[in-house]
């Protein structure tokens, strides 16, 4: 399998007079599609999962690259908001760059949840890359089931003449 080329030579280009078109399209989607919400930190919105449980709400951030120190997760009243900075990892002008696609900068995600979580009920761990948060659910969150007894036969009629009238032994 070979490796595509980074570079061309005006002989290549002559022999196909779409490949500039091309390019610039390229070009133009990539920039239209950096605004879009992806797992690229450039983007300003980190990729989320969101689970729930009986009585947690799990939450995954991917935040490649990130350091655990420049991370922030804070609680708004229902708000969890998850905030931070990918830092460069060295300065521009010590290279000459011929690709550069991965994008540094700050980031923000914040989600609104159904309940404001009591003090203490959020934990944080960062592992490889991936921020994992469970927020606990306050106990008058937490869903109970309860089971209804099922009676045999036709309901009771709401209007009381009917109620007379199927009453045996009274005379209306």
């Amino acid at each position: 399998m070979s490796l595509p080329r980074l570079w061309t030579t005006s002989q290549e280009l002559a022999s196909d007079p779409f490949r500039a078109m091309r390019r610039e399209m390229e070009t133009a989607l990539r920039a239209f599609d950096q605004g879009a919400p992806s797992s690229s930190i450039g983007a300003g919105v980190p990729a989320i999962n969101v689970a729930e449980t009986k009585d947690a709400f799990e939450v995954t951030a991917e935040l490649p690259g990130v350091d655990e120190k420049d991370i922030k997760v804070s609680l708004d009243s229902n708000q969890l908001v998850i905030s931070g900075e990918k830092k460069a990892e060295s300065k521009r002008d010590e290279k000459d760059w011929h690709v550069e696609e991965r994008s540094y900068g700050s980031f923000y995600r914040s989600m609104s949840l159904p309940f404001e979580p009591e003090d203490g009920a959020v934990e944080a761990h960062f592992d490889k890359g991936v921020l994992h948060l469970t927020v606990k659910k306050p106990a008058k969150a937490v869903k109970t089931t309860k089971t209804i007894d099922i009676k045999t036969g036709a309901p009771p009629s709401a209007s009381p003449e009917a109620n007379k009238a199927a009453a045996p032994g009274k005379a209306a």
